[in-house]
């Protein structure tokens, strides 16, 4: 190890102990109660509610997977799927946010998804809370799993070292850190995280951008590449078993790919997600007062658009200044990392890898902790042990944190992994299940319980048969699974709930006194 991979480590060290720190500060807190644990009391400020969801939310493919896809094909698939996403983001605060915080204190105090789904209908079988804590523990164990291949690659790319044992022990980190504080912990330490992150990608773009001789020839250079700076046209690497050929020292791009308007809407498609992301809506449901959410997604917004933006500037840039440092889909992912090693001193290269630690840990610990709080709260308490102690509750989330950490490792085994098509299987999962049923829930009345439940496993199962049978017929049948299986999941509410009893009058009531609840603007 030479000395630059040492500072490289220090800066690390020192970045991770300040994460280790706010979870010990908040440990007394959170271990208060379920409630303080899971949700923090409903005690989020507008600043770290923006910044700690859209940081919870971006996780590390915004440094890797994202500035990896342009790198490896270009402008298009990037740019519409950042714009889908900054859309989405816009909508979900705009539309989702006050109404869901004013339903979860009336849904009797609901502090979980799983929770307010099921209270929301009154259910007196808990079939909604089953399904949607079943469909939590599945989907979050697998988006997990791209946070420890981050942390696996960086880790690896870094120090040279195994993958494997990289990974593992960045899962133990997230681990240790998650069982520590908490929800709290986790929220504070997220807004903490955003601006390291938006301060890393800020320092590379402006650095590259000075080292590639400006953005013009970036531009230029993107130009000179067939398809690469298109918005309806997709760059073709020429791949031999796998890897890019090189061919006189440059990389080799066939004809330009066909980019239609069925694909943009396919890309476009991850902003439905967002109305199914637990880790995003949790924190519209933990927020200290309703009034305060405008101004958080006037600041979620600006974070948003900023990081987006840059993210896809990078891999744009890290294709001029190393076009054949990376020659398969999967290490295009590390450009991120070779430009912040190579433009940097290596401390200071230290703390711009720590955003990627910081996206990794800010979404990982989102996503174990909603998932153990999906077990331990709605399955356990909810169904197995009604009368279990908050102590029970909290002893069995931790067991959980741990057996979801250890299939999350097994997930993250292969190192040829792509983060970002492992993020897009568990949005998808997330954004059909959950997405239509949430818009549902809080703007249709005549949404019933019968709804409810057909729509969260249509919108699941529609995802992975998708994905794994219907996607293989190429094509139109091609698009990201999101799209069909949320059209699908929206279909079957309507339908299955037109076809059923009507929801009760204590259900409508309750619509009702949250429908006409008025709140003034922050």
């Amino acid at each position: 190890m030479n000395s630059n991979t040492i500072q490289i480590l220090i800066a690390m060290v020192i970045y991770m102990a300040a994460v280790i720190g706010i979870g010990l500060l908040y440990t007394k807190r959170a271990n208060k109660n379920s409630e303080e644990y899971f949700l923090g009391g409903r005690s989020l400020g507008p600043w770290v509610t923006a910044m700690s969801a859209e940081a919870s939310d971006m996780s590390g493919w915004l440094l890797m997977g994202l500035p990896g896809v342009a790198y490896w094909c270009g402008l298009a698939d990037a740019f519409w799927t950042a714009i889908g996403l900054a859309v989405g983001t816009y909508l979900n605060w705009l539309l989702v946010s006050r109404r869901l915080r004013r339903y979860s204190v009336r849904a009797n105090n609901a502090i979980t998804l799983p929770e307010f789904f099921s209270n929301r209908f009154r259910e007196n079988k808990k079939v909604i809370m089953f399904i949607a804590a079943a469909f939590i523990l599945i989907f979050f164990t697998v988006y997990a799993s791209s946070c420890f291949v981050t942390c696996g690659k960086l880790f690896s790319t870094l120090f040279g070292t195994s993958y494997v044992s990289m990974m593992i022990l960045g899962a133990a980190f997230v681990l240790l850190y998650t069982l520590l504080g908490g929800f709290l912990a986790e929220s504070a330490s997220d807004f903490m995280q955003a601006i390291v992150m938006i301060a890393a990608l800020a320092v590379i773009v402006v650095i590259g951008t000075v080292k590639a001789g400006g953005i013009s020839d970036v531009i230029e250079n993107a130009r000179a590449i067939p398809g690469f700076l298109e918005f309806f046209g997709l760059a073709s690497p020429v791949l031999e078993n796998g890897t890019q050929v090189v061919e006189a020292g440059a990389p080799v791009f066939g004809d330009v790919a066909p980019y239609g308007l069925l694909t943009v809407c396919s890309m476009m498609a991850w902003g439905l997600g967002y109305f199914g992301m637990p880790q995003v809506l949790l924190r519209f449901m933990a927020i200290r007062k309703e009034n305060e959410l405008a101004r958080s997604r006037r600041i979620a917004m600006i974070w948003v658009v900023i990081s987006l933006g840059i993210a896809v500037f990078i891999g744009l840039m890290g294709r001029q200044l190393f076009p054949t440092e990376h020659l398969t889909k999967s290490t295009a992912e590390n450009i991120f990392i070779t430009l912040a090693t190579s433009s940097l001193p290596a401390i200071l290269a230290g703390f711009v890898m720590a955003g990627i630690l910081a996206a990794t840990i800010s979404s990982s610990d989102s996503y174990l902790l909603i998932a153990a709080s999906a077990f331990a709260k709605n399955i356990f308490q909810g169904i197995c042990k009604k009368q279990a102690s908050d102590k029970q509750v909290m002893l069995i989330s931790r067991i959980t944190l741990l057996v979801l950490a250890a299939i999350g490792v097994l997930i993250a085994l292969d190192e040829n992994s792509i983060i970002f098509q492992i993020v897009s299987f568990a949005w998808a999962g997330f954004g059909a299940t959950f997405g239509p049923l949430m818009l549902f829930s809080l703007f249709w009345k005549r949404t019933n319980r019968a709804g409810a439940i057909a729509g969260m496993i249509s919108g699941a199962g529609m995802v992975f048969l998708w994905k794994l049978v219907i996607s293989n017929l190429g094509g139109v049948f091609a698009i990201y699974e999101l799209l069909p299986a949320f059209i699908f999941s929206s279909i079957c509410i309507v339908v299955v709930s037109l076809l059923t009893k009507a929801p009760s009058k204590e259900i409508e009531a309750d619509f009702e006194a949250v429908r006409n609840s008025k709140v003034e603007e922050a």
